[in-house]
């Protein structure tokens, strides 16, 4: 797609690094959709979307960003599109191993920051809850102690520290933005990678106890509150972190929400329970002596034992309410995006209602 004027989009020009993943693509369409001009950045070889339903005003870049040489022409082309005025970093480790994220995450952070450092551009970044470490309180605020106790949480601790003191520096202004477990928007989360891979025979596999109730972030309406905070920024200090509230579920809420759609798709007979199994967390344990992304799942165990939210009051207070989507509408969506479910004929993704 031609660049078009920045003038034409009155909200601004975003740049998404790591568009085509999933978080990356449910930011190009939220910001899109809330009247940004959005450059979206893609590695070579990497195919744009045919068409992306209520989008426009889109341009893909094709840019590496693995050397200084291939940042500096990835900044160079924002420029001649006109620049931006907020990157979006969006870009992860290949593979979700402890070694993966060791060697790939601090150096993709720096590449992020690199880029919007020379555009004047303020950074956005998903943060997640790995920071606090096994003692985390049940409820998350922004300023709670961070104690990191496996190693991607100290990784995400120690990238943290490196963007708070960029900003310190006066070279760039940050926002991260904090969420539970990711879902929606395709493949690749907890739900087809372990939940619900035998769903279509009545069986839902649960990482921990039902009654532990934790929170989740439903993609679009993430992606939609990253548009929101956006066009305030200017209100915000140099560098801040606010907590996206999200999903708070336990397991029993998923199988009462898995229980009738698996009637309704024939997956269960009337009347029947869904079979509720548990991981093995012993065997995954033992796996991961030999497979890194087995090893990466187990030290994350404690999550899903330890009850837990984030506390959302000082984005509400930036932002007014925060982007919702019913959970029940949403799990039906992630469902459909998985092809676990067919669309309704003359159904179309249900706009985010705000809550507090």
């Amino acid at each position: 797609m031609p660049a078009t004027s920045p003038s034409s989009s009155p909200a601004g020009t975003v740049l998404v690094l790591g568009g085509r993943g999933r978080f990356g693509l449910a930011a190009v369409q939220a910001f899109a959709r809330d009247g940004w001009r959005v450059l979206a950045q893609m590695r070579p070889g990497a195919q744009a979307p045919a068409a992306v339903r209520g989008v426009s005003d889109v341009q893909w870049l094709a840019q590496a960003m693995d050397t200084p040489q291939a940042i500096a022409a990835l900044v160079a082309r924002v420029r001649e599109a006109g620049g931006a005025a907020v990157v979006v970093h969006a870009l992860n480790p290949n593979r979700y191993t402890r070694p993966a994220w060791e060697r790939e995450a601090r150096p993709l952070l720096q590449g992020g920051m690199a880029v919007a450092q020379a555009l004047g551009a303020t950074l956005m970044l998903p943060g997640n809850v790995y920071n606090f470490g096994q003692q985390m309180p049940a409820v998350l605020v922004e300023g709670a102690p961070q104690h990191p106790t496996v190693a991607m949480g100290r990784i995400r601790n120690e990238m943290e520290a490196l963007l708070e003191a960029a900003t310190q520096r006066g070279e760039l202004r940050a926002v991260i933005v904090r969420a539970g477990n990711f879902y929606g928007q395709g493949q690749g989360t907890w739900l087809d990678l372990s939940m619900l891979k035998e769903i279509r025979r009545g069986q839902l596999v649960f990482p921990g106890p039902l009654d532990v109730a934790t929170p989740w972030a439903y993609l679009p309406d993430l992606a939609q509150t990253f548009a929101a905070v956006a066009r305030v920024r200017d209100a915000l200090p140099a560098f801040e972190t606010l907590h996206f509230r999200g999903h708070t579920l336990s397991g029993h809420d998923w199988v009462n929400a898995l229980q009738p759609l698996a009637r309704e798709q024939g997956w269960l007979r009337e009347g029947a329970a869904l079979r509720v199994k548990s991981l093995p967390w012993p065997l995954i344990r033992a796996m991961g002596l030999v497979m890194p992304s087995f090893e990466a799942l187990a030290a994350l165990r404690y999550l899903w034992n330890q009850p837990h939210r984030l506390d959302n009051r000082r984005l509400l207070a930036l932002i007014g309410s925060e982007p919702h989507t019913a959970w029940p509408v949403a799990l039906r969506h992630s469902l459909q995006e998985m092809a676990l479910l067919s669309p309704a004929p003359t159904e179309a993704v249900a706009p985010s209602s705000a809550r507090a």
